[in-house]
C-alpha cells in the first residue's frame, strides 16, 4: 500500500470516520468546537477510540488546521483454518493467505469455510465481521 496516510482538514471530521491521532487509527466518537476567541481560531477537541487497540484518544487543535486520516481499505476473505486466537484467512480478491487474530466477540461464529470482513492500514488488519 502506497499510501497510507492523506491529510484532512478539522473541520472536515465527522462523527464515525476516522482520524490517526499520535499516529494510530481512531474511529471518532465526539467533536467539541468552541468558538473563536478575540485572535484566533475555533479550537476542536476530537476523541477517538484506537481501532486496534480500542484506546481512548484525543486531539485539540484550531478548526483550520491539518490533520492526518487513514487510508482504510475494508476488504473481504474466507477462513481457512482456526487454531486458538488466530485464523488463516485467504482474500477474496488477491487470494494472498495471512493469519489474523479473531476478537473475542466472533470467536464463537468462526469456522472454517465461513466468510469475513476485515479491515487494513498501516500494516495491520481487524476483523469487523463473520458471516
Amino acid at each position: 500500500m502506497s499510501n497510507e496516510k492523506m491529510f484532512g482538514i478539522m473541520k472536515e471530521l465527522k462523527i464515525g470516520k476516522f482520524v490517526l491521532i499520535d499516529d494510530v487509527p481512531c474511529k471518532i466518537v465526539s467533536i467539541e468546537t468552541s468558538a473563536p476567541g478575540k485572535h484566533g481560531a475555533a479550537k476542536m477537541r476530537v476523541v477517538g477510540i484506537g481501532v486496534f487497540n480500542g484506546e481512548k484518544r484525543t486531539i485539540l487543535k484550531p478548526s483550520d488546521a491539518d490533520c492526518e486520516v487513514p487510508n482504510i481499505e475494508r476488504k473481504s476473505g474466507q477462513i481457512i483454518s482456526i487454531a486458538e486466537n488466530n485464523a488463516q484467512v485467504m482474500d477474496a480478491a488477491s487470494f494472498e493467505v495471512f493469519e489474523i487474530t479473531m476478537p473475542e466477540e466472533f470467536k464463537s461464529d468462526a469456522s472454517a469455510g465461513k466468510q469475513i470482513d476485515y479491515m487494513e492500514t498501516m500494516g495491520k488488519r481487524i476483523v469487523t465481521r463473520v458471516y
